[in-house]
């Protein structure tokens, strides 16, 4: 872990109970006078703390330093990822948390199964967990559409993600949003939304998975 998550980071002095407390220590097993580092992740500072106390159900601890120190990658891309079985969301979030995407709007489009319900809270704690891990200074920010039509009315630049001769490492600077479909693809009604300039695949003729093509792709616009 580059740091501990706690909301209240920032504090003279922080009081963690409950998972933070396990975590430190009954898994980490800190001990008194150990210096902590911690996070709120809403700011760009990152906190040094002394662990001065320690009971059964809590432990306090005393701000010694605070930093600025923003980890973020330069490049910002937002992807569509149209909605695919929430597991397989849960399962390759962090990855693409890792790789510093930007942001996740996820997409109801003509093939998503419409019982499908994303977590919001689930994908929090796993994006916290991935932060942490990785040491950025943020998580990816995460909204939803109702169909891809809604999308492109507010974001009609966007680029799609399927088979096409304009490859996508030729056009990985021009690339702000992405947009990544479902295990089925597109419709033809959704194809037709988009001019074919703004079409783009992989030098390949293979089909990916929806997770594959996007941690793929993002890999190839990011890195």
């Amino acid at each position: 872990m580059q740091f501990v998550y706690e909301a209240l980071s920032g504090n003279d002095i922080l009081e963690i109970k409950d998972e933070v407390y396990n975590y430190i220590i009954k898994a980490r097993r800190h001990k008194i006078d150990d210096e902590i580092y911690f996070r709120n992740l809403e700011d760009k500072n990152l906190y040094l703390y002394k662990l001065n106390f320690i009971d059964k159900k809590k432990a306090i601890l005393n701000l010694i330093l605070s930093e600025e120190k923003e980890i973020e990658n330069s490049k910002k891309l937002h992807l569509a990822w149209c909605v695919v079985d929430p597991k397989t969301i849960y399962e390759n979030i962090s990855s693409l948390n890792e790789l510093g995407v930007d942001k996740i709007s996820f997409v109801y489009a003509d093939f998503s199964q419409k019982n499908f319900k994303i977590n919001f809270e689930k994908l929090k704690k796993i994006l916290i967990n991935s932060s942490a891990q990785c040491g950025r200074s943020s998580i990816i920010k995460l909204d939803i559409y109702k169909n891809l039509d809604g999308f492109l009315q507010k974001f009609p630049n966007s680029y799609l993600l399927d088979f096409s001769d304009n490859l996508i490492d030729e056009k990985k600077d021009e690339i702000e949003r992405l947009i990544i479909g479902t295990e089925g693809g597109f419709s033809k009604r959704e194809r037709e939304l988009f001019n074919k300039d703004f079409i783009v695949g992989f030098n390949s003729n293979l089909i990916l998975r929806s997770q594959t093509a996007i941690v793929s792709a993002s890999s190839k616009v990011i890195i």
